[in-house]
């Protein structure tokens, strides 16, 4: 069985095509920098693991021999091809992954419907969503960008607030039909309402603040339906199911809709909010900076919206 040859150094073969080129170490030298001692210790190395010799000396410098003119055929092509997939991938845009996490009901009725606004002005970052309704006060090492909701003192990086909690009661049109509206706040206490279960975002606004606040003396119903799931209680508000408290900036694009209205005229809000959060580590400070950017600059859009 014949012996398997070695496989051989790129940078042996490219100094071969040079020197072959020129017929000159010397002049190889000169191109790849280098000395004419260390091109001819290379061309000796190359000669002795393929077996053969790739030059004579002549008089007026170099010859290619037989297998020489053989090996630089095959060489030069195949540089060609590699030379021309390293230009393909240099010029291809590069497209980048942006982890950004949140919770499901950020990211469902206020993220989501905007996303395509920062692929169209930022087409080659892609955005990957990690959502989940636990605490983020230990932010996972991969995420570079968090939204949250609290009081701004957060464990971890920078936080921004990017707006607070503002919430008034919304319902299905279905569920006012015959009714004038706005009601009357007291009237709250006769309608079927939506829950949250009490150890679900224990700082979000519950129906027993919302009506101490708004000033009804009557206890809140305890409504038939309890949710551990924002996104799935505004679900139940728009089928008609009851009554919910609105976040205005989660659901101000399905008022517009005419999917849902507002119950009462006042609304209510607390020193909590949503936060944006930059981890202290500078991974990937550019692309998070562009998301931030953006972010900023669809709440400005939103806050000028009547």
């Amino acid at each position: 069985m014949a012996d398997t040859p070695q496989p051989l150094s790129l940078d042996l073969l490219r100094v071969f095509a040079c020197a072959a080129r020129h017929l000159s170490f010397t002049a190889a030298a000169v191109q790849l920098g280098t000395t004419q001692p260390a091109i001819s210790q290379r061309i000796q190395r190359l000669e002795q693991q393929l077996g053969s010799r790739l030059f004579d000396r002549i008089y007026r410098g170099l010859e290619l021999t037989d297998a020489g003119q053989l090996l630089l055929e095959h060489v030069e092509k195949g540089l060609a091809t590699i030379d021309a997939g390293i230009a393909a991938v240099a010029t291809q845009p590069q497209h980048e992954v942006l982890q950004v996490a949140t919770d499901f009901a950020f990211a469902a009725y206020w993220l989501m419907p905007r996303l395509h606004r920062f692929h169209q002005a930022n087409p080659q970052v892609d955005v990957s969503l990690v959502t989940s309704d636990r605490s983020m006060q230990m932010l996972r090492p991969e995420i570079d960008v968090a939204i949250a909701f609290g009081d701004g003192r957060f464990k971890q990086g920078e936080a921004r607030l990017l707006f607070r909690e503002e919430v008034f009661p919304v319902c299905s049109p279905r569920l006012l039909k015959g009714r004038r509206s706005p009601l009357v706040p007291a009237a709250l206490a006769r309608l079927p309402l939506l829950h949250l279960q009490p150890e679900m975002h224990s700082q979000w606004f519950d129906w027993n603040r919302l009506f101490v606040q708004l000033g009804i003396t009557e206890a809140p119903p305890p409504g038939l339906l309890r949710f551990d799931n924002y996104t799935l209680l505004i679900q139940a508000a728009i089928a008609g199911q009851g009554v919910a408290i609105g976040w205005r900036y989660l659901v101000d694009a399905l008022l517009e809709q005419g999917l849902l209205r507002r119950v009462i005229a006042p609304s209510l809000s607390s020193p909590f909010g949503y936060y944006l959060l930059l981890p202290e580590r500078k991974r990937r400070q550019r692309l998070s900076q562009c998301f931030v950017d953006w972010l900023q600059q669809e709440l400005h859009n939103q806050a000028l919206t009547p």
